[in-house]
């Protein structure tokens, strides 16, 4: 496969010259070094779950405990200072362009991760909104950001094998229970959709208790996937961890 950078369209390098975060010079990408360096990379982290952890290549202890559905989550960013501000801006306000640098940098994190052995996968499944929200909010940005990965690391895309049948209040804010109880019956497979033997990766914006990520994997696993990866832009830390 082509190195990521070479591949990036000539459009977005030519009509996006500056950096989006301090409108200084850009690079490969419209985020300059400096500010690509400040940026909350996740270094230790969980293997399965990608929580942050002082360690690096060990599972957490919860992971241990109860091993989830999914098998592994890929995520450059810890979840804080700036990526949380360009996730909700890009989220809620309609960014698009801060939403489609972070989805050509998570796909660049994605093609290293190919090369040093993570698996590719057969299909990018984006996690599905419900009508009513998606009509409110007018676009689903984990459909934008899969669409995204899929032209950059030419991996084929189903949009929409996954259903959101149960709509609920929206999982930020909520606790890790209430956000089960919100989505224990929310979610539904395609009845067309083909998942038997496949090795998926579920395409969302922030991991944060794990919740959404553990229903629809468990929904694809129950329907006879292999295998299940979770690819977001960040994870949350545990609360009161830096």
């Amino acid at each position: 496969m082509r190195s990521l950078l070479a591949r990036l369209r000539p459009a977005w390098l030519r009509h996006t010259p500056g950096c989006l975060l301090c409108h200084g010079p850009g690079s490969a990408l419209p985020i300059c070094a400096g500010c690509e360096a400040e940026l909350p990379w996740l270094f230790g982290h969980c293997a399965i779950c990608a929580l942050p952890l002082p360690t690096q290549g060990l599972p957490c202890g919860d992971c241990l405990k109860r091993p989830p559905p999914f098998d592994r989550v890929e995520a450059p960013w810890r979840y804080g200072f700036p990526v949380d501000s360009l996730i909700t801006r890009f989220k809620h306000q309609g960014r698009w362009p801060l939403g489609r640098l972070l989805g050509d940098m998570l796909a660049r994190h994605l093609d290293h991760a190919f090369h040093d052995g993570l698996p590719h996968p057969d299909a990018l499944l984006p996690v599905p909104l419900a009508p009513a929200r998606l009509r409110q909010r007018g676009f689903n940005q984990a459909q934008m950001l899969a669409r995204w990965l899929s032209d950059e690391l030419q991996l084929p895309l189903q949009e929409g094998w996954l259903k959101r049948v149960e709509d609920g209040p929206p999982q930020q804010g909520l606790d890790a229970a209430a956000r089960r109880r919100n989505l224990r019956r929310a979610f539904a497979l395609d009845e067309r959709a083909e998942v038997r033997g496949l090795h998926l990766a579920i395409v969302d914006d922030v991991l944060t208790t794990g919740t959404t990520a553990h229903f629809l994997a468990r929904l694809l696993k129950r329907a006879g996937a292999a295998r299940v990866d979770i690819y977001c832009l960040a994870r949350t830390p545990r609360p009161g961890d830096l």
